[in-house]
């Protein structure tokens, strides 16, 4: 029972497309920018940089979102077997339009600080908050986060 999966979220292959894409854009255009043209010193570096940091980073996203995020009756958790937040750690969740929150999804506030953990357009934990969404479907996240609401309610009683 305390495995029993009760709801998911994970990025679908065309958010997961249009995510990596267009960071693999930004990436290749700053590298074609220094190939085409030979901008200053400074430029260049600058260039080098922010091209080599976005495909650096559409590499780890497009891994990152390969895992699916689990809500069970303990907490969330990802498929590759990271414990996100427990069930009991969590102090409240935050969800409206103007939270600090990922795209289409949702920020929880922890008890305790937690090590710091990224999973580009899945989750991301820093301290004591954790934020869930990024390319993941906006319904998906919606679902998770009422039974969660419903969860920590139940819990308070």
């Amino acid at each position: 029972m305390a495995d029993e999966v009760l709801a998911r979220v994970g990025a679908s292959a065309p958010r997961r497309l249009a995510g990596v894409g267009m960071l693999g854009f930004i990436g290749v255009f700053a590298l074609y920018v220094v190939a085409a043209g030979s901008p200053t010193a400074g430029w260049t570096v600058f260039l080098v940089a922010t091209g080599a940091g976005a495909l650096a980073l559409a590499m780890r996203m497009w891994q990152a979102t390969q895992n699916e995020i689990e809500l069970t009756i303990e907490g969330l958790r990802s498929t590759d077997g990271t414990e996100i937040a427990r069930l009991d750690q969590i102090e409240a969740m935050d969800r409206g339009f103007l939270a600090f929150k990922p795209s289409n999804g949702f920020v929880l506030r922890l008890s305790a600080a937690q090590a710091r953990s990224w999973h580009p357009g899945l989750w991301w934990r820093m301290g004591r908050r954790v934020g869930i969404g990024g390319v993941t479907p906006g319904a998906q996240s919606k679902a998770m986060s009422e039974i969660l609401a419903a969860l920590l309610a139940k819990r308070d009683m």
